[in-house]
């Protein structure tokens, strides 16, 4: 049955409860919670701050069925950032909502509600479903025959070897041409987004030491390749990501050179130049290869995003024509030591691209979760490790060969509950405005990870839910290329395996079938795509919740085991008007029993 998270007052960021998420200074919004019926109260008040000064306005009943009530309350956008929380009292009753649930004692402001007073961000980055692609392993078109000094050739279908010195040093020969071939499987997948992790010349398969970020590396045919792809990319409505390490570069790259050899060049200001480390400077975790930017400089603030012809400019220029930047390691940009630029720096790249093209998404890798960086002023979202993939993969854990659970945690990773994973997620979404959840990266693994397929143990089914989930709650979706076929991996340079198009060998045709047709419900519906997030059931081995918009509500069910579960839909005034995906349900009772991990997507009237 379900646990009875329902039965309490709701509200979320969403255009449900929220009538302008990105109001002007001075305009007024209004605010609404829906009210179960079977919560009662004498009355309900808004607590917000203006000006930093408490201020408390009562909340109006405004409309009612046989399940619910509706109050909502108009206010004033006084500063920048509106945090707020409701208070619902009467006879032995004393209530805060805040956004990480319903509390009956004090809680503090850190978990209230944020409405940004800044402008929306683009409307596309909610319809989105991106394909994160690592060049040298998804496709090579035979037009390049490059050999640089560092690498270790490979053929095509070899798997890459273990950890050892060719780590990072083999190359397959992916390039952009061979995406751009690509493009018409992509296309029919249906994803809509590329997100490239880099691009720049380098002296790795990975290409975070980059030596330059002037041009495209030859090895995956240059410039002249990159505009190709982003013009046939275009041609298909799909938009391009780039990848920037905005925290260091390579030990090949001509700054760090130039900063050695003469004392008297600016660039000898962009890094932490220090004589009693080894190589002569600070690098990123102590490494030689990786130098960390200084960003005290402001000829280097100037060369990365400030500058017209800066870094952070020129790619998302129209010459070049990006659609964004996920940031690597973007939580560490800026800090070292006593010195902390983070800030500075990360408002600055977002104002610059801002300056070039406010239609653009700034995402970073902010690995160990720092709420501030989403406040709505830094990066406008995150790739979701802390909120979604950690908590996810801990709740599914099959797999006690997989450490730490990419938590840098030096132990297995843990095994959790449904509630325990459901409290994790309220820690990451409670923390940050709603417009932030909504625009950060979903993943359930990437090309630094183990694939999913693997932490399930090659178990389909509940690779099938973690598809599932992934499609269907807020936020950007990002497949990485090969997970639609089922690849495996066990860590990070063993889950970049190539794709074997020719053979089509290992390819799980089913799966592959099965994920295409979330990505179609993911992209065209409106609950989707705008709804809030309600949860209606959070038990040990299943979760539902609800996806509800202005005018379509959608409920999701996955369990990651085999399960008997009732979810009964009559408390929200709701029935199954059509399955959309996976179990089939009518009625507002809707009762499971599966013999495996299991999903379930209804459309509701």
């Amino acid at each position: 049955m379900d646990s009875g998270v329902n039965q309490a007052p709701h509200h979320d960021g969403s255009d449900l409860y929220v009538s302008n998420s990105a109001p002007k200074i001075g305009g007024k919004v209004t605010l609404k919670v829906r009210v179960p019926n079977s919560y009662t109260f004498d009355e309900a008040y808004i607590r917000l701050y203006e000006d930093a000064e408490p201020r408390t306005y009562r909340l109006e009943e405004k409309g009612a069925s046989k399940t619910e009530r509706w109050f909502e309350v108009k206010i004033q956008i006084t500063n920048i950032h509106t945090i707020y929380r409701f208070v619902f009292v009467g006879e032995n009753k004393y209530e805060w909502l805040n956004a990480k649930g319903l509390f009956d004692h004090d809680v503090h402001s850190n978990n209230d509600f944020q409405i940004v007073a800044i402008p929306e961000n683009p409307k596309w980055i909610n319809k989105s479903v991106f394909y994160q692609i690592f060049p040298d392993r998804f496709a090579r078109s035979g037009k390049i025959n490059i050999n640089p000094d560092w690498a270790y050739p490979r053929e095509w279908n070899e798997l890459p070897r273990g950890r050892s010195k060719y780590t990072g040093q083999e190359l397959y020969g992916g390039d952009l041409y061979g995406i751009e071939d690509k493009l018409d499987y992509l296309t029919d997948l249906g994803v809509n987004g590329i997100y490239l992790t880099p691009i720049f010349p380098s002296r790795s398969n990975h290409r975070y030491d980059a030596t330059t970020f002037d041009e495209v590396d030859p090895i995956l045919g240059g410039d002249k390749a990159f505009k190709s792809l982003i013009h046939s990319a275009k041609k298909k409505k799909i938009r391009i990501l780039g990848d920037l390490t905005s925290n260091h570069c390579g030990v090949g790259h001509e700054w760090i050179i130039t900063a050695k050899k003469n004392k008297s060049s600016k660039e000898r200001s962009f890094f932490y130049l220090d004589k009693s480390i080894k190589w002569g400077y600070v690098g990123w975790f102590g490494l030689e290869s990786l130098p960390k930017f200084n960003y005290s400089s402001k000829a280097l603030r100037k060369a990365v995003y400030e500058g017209k012809n800066s870094i952070v400019k020129k790619w998302i220029s129209p010459k070049f024509g990006m659609a964004g930047w996920r940031i690597d390691v973007g939580n560490m940009t800026g800090v070292q030591g006593a010195e902390n630029h983070h800030v500075e720096v990360m408002q600055g790249i977002r104002k610059a691209m801002a300056d070039v093209d406010p239609d653009t998404w700034l995402v970073a890798e902010n690995g160990d979760f720092v709420a501030s960086d989403l406040n709505g002023l830094g990066w406008q979202g995150a790739m979701n490790y802390q909120g979604f993939m950690r908590p996810f993969w801990n709740w599914m854990n099959r797999n006690p060969e997989i450490t730490g659970g990419f938590q840098g945690l030096p132990f297995a990773m843990p095994k959790i509950d449904g509630e325990q994973f459901f409290a994790s997620i309220q820690e990451f979404n409670a923390s940050i405005p709603w417009r932030s959840l909504t625009a950060s990266m979903l993943i359930l693994d990437s090309h630094d990870t183990a694939r999913f397929r693997t932490v399930v143990l090659g178990d389909r089914n509940a690779h099938l839910v973690a598809m599932t989930m992934l499609l269907t709650y807020p936020g950007v979706p990002s497949i990485f290329a090969g997970d639609e076929i089922g690849l495996e991996g066990s860590w990070g340079e063993d889950s970049r395996r190539t794709i074997n198009w020719e053979g089509r060998s290992g390819w799980d045709l089913g799966f592959y079938a099965s994920v295409k047709k979330l990505i179609k419900l993911r992209k065209e519906s409106p609950a989707l795509i705008n709804g809030g997030l309600r949860w209606v059931a959070v038990e040990k081995d299943y979760l539902a919740y609800l996806r509800e918009s202005k005018n379509e509500s959608v409920l999701i069910f996955i369990s990651r085991t085999a399960v008997k579960a009732e979810i009964d839909l009559s408390n929200y005034g709701y029935s199954v008007a059509e399955t959309l995906y996976g179990e089939t349900a009518n009625g507002d009772k809707i009762t499971i029993d599966s013999h495996s991990a299991t999903q379930g997507v209804w459309l509701l009237t």
